[in-house]
């Protein structure tokens, strides 16, 4: 149209439905003359006239152009929200999970809290979707050629993708990625507006009306599981208490006194974590039939609260979750937490003479900790 007939059409992506929109303006166009409906601009305006050339700009400035747009838009979104609804009520919805073998039937919902719960990938409420299946199609189409679904490279094998998106933590979609618009009921909710603007609009109502008083705001729930049993904690001060009480797990003091760094928490609670769901005792190393006759077990001899030798747990091994999602790992605080003010204040800081490197690598206290560490490797 622009090198044929010299017309432009304004905000293309803004037209819900662009062949309505073209059959409706050549309807238009053959009744009246097209400068009726469209600005002229002249380009060449300085070159001789014969060099001169006209275009013609179609756009919402028209009241009769915009009218359209907006018609079509409320058509577009009429549809959706019939097939929106239809899908929230289709009980015929089957389809295999994406990550496992495990197959659903019913509603779609059903797999989508599957994935969201099990697999740790959430593409969003079932509510907010509309052409689930579609969806689910292109996903899966991505993963069969190999695509991670966050970053988008390409792997050699399946199993390389699936170890990527494990420890890269890009079990979810690229946010950024057009192609996923249309899967989104906030996409079509406003004329002209992409869900992005929409969102940010949301958040500046929130930002206007937001209140000096904090008063009455309360902090999400964690909802931390038990290291021992199934009991849950909407804030670890519960959890911790719980052990304590009824397990005789004391984790703040045990953190205390074996003076225990993030990471070291992290993989003492993924140790455990996985001692247990062996239905093994971490101190004995005796196996049970079930959970409850291991916790009996360690209660009663105490080994409950006898951690095994340091280079046990301190593996880097453990350093992944024993199960997705766990709540625990995300409220551990580092123990230079529990250091106070005056302590720090004890702490004395002493300047290095760096005038000579070669003299200061020499003489480093690393040398004689790398030693130490070399010495005792060759032990194990």
């Amino acid at each position: 149209m622009i090198i044929e007939h010299k017309l432009v059409i304004a905000d293309m992506k803004l037209v819900a439905d662009f062949r309505r929109y073209i059959l409706y303006w050549k309807k238009r166009f053959a009744e009246q003359p097209i400068t009726d409906f469209c600005s002229v601009i002249k380009t060449n305006s300085e070159a001789p006239l014969e060099e001169q050339e006209n275009y013609f700009l179609l756009c919402d400035v028209l009241p009769e152009d915009r009218l359209l747009r907006e018609q079509l838009q409320q058509k577009r979104l009429r549809e959706i929200l019939e097939q929106q609804q239809r899908e929230r009520y289709d009980i015929s919805f089957r389809s295999m999970c994406m990550f496992c073998d495990q197959e659903f039937t019913g509603n779609r919902s059903v797999l989508l809290n599957h994935m969201a719960r099990e697999h740790a990938f959430n593409i969003g409420l079932p509510d907010n979707i509309v052409n689930c299946c579609e969806f689910l199609a292109v996903l899966q189409e991505k993963l069969d050629n190999l695509q991670c679904l966050y970053c988008e490279k390409v792997f050699r094998d399946k199993n390389t993708l699936k170890d990527h998106m494990r420890k890269k933590q890009h079990r979810r979609i690229n946010a950024k990625n057009k192609e996923y618009d249309k899967f989104y009921i906030i996409n079509y909710l406003e004329f002209g507006k992409s869900w992005e603007e929409v969102q940010s609009e949301d958040d500046r109502e929130l930002l206007d009306n937001l209140e000096e008083d904090w008063s009455d705001w309360e902090e999400h729930p964690v909802c931390a599981v038990c290291l021992f049993c199934e009991q849950q904690a909407d804030t670890t001060e519960k959890l911790y208490l719980h052990m304590q009480k009824s397990h005789g797990f004391d984790f703040p003091k045990i953190k205390s006194e074996h003076g225990l760094n993030f990471y070291q928490q992290v993989k003492l609670v993924n140790f455990i974590r996985r001692e247990i769901h062996h239905c093994r005792c971490y101190n004995c190393q005796k196996k049970f039939q079930s959970k409850g006759e291991l916790i009996s077990h360690m209660e009663k001899t105490k080994h409950i609260t006898l951690l095994p030798a340091r280079s046990t747990w301190d593996q880097p091994q453990y350093y992944f979750p024993t199960y997705e999602n766990d709540t625990l790992l995300c409220t551990l605080s580092d123990s230079e937490d529990l250091i106070t003010e005056d302590q720090r204040e004890d702490i004395p800081v002493v300047s290095e003479d760096i005038s000579s490197l070669k003299a200061l690598k020499e003489s480093s206290v690393l040398n004689q900790l790398l030693s130490e560490e070399n010495k005792s490797q060759k032990k194990f």
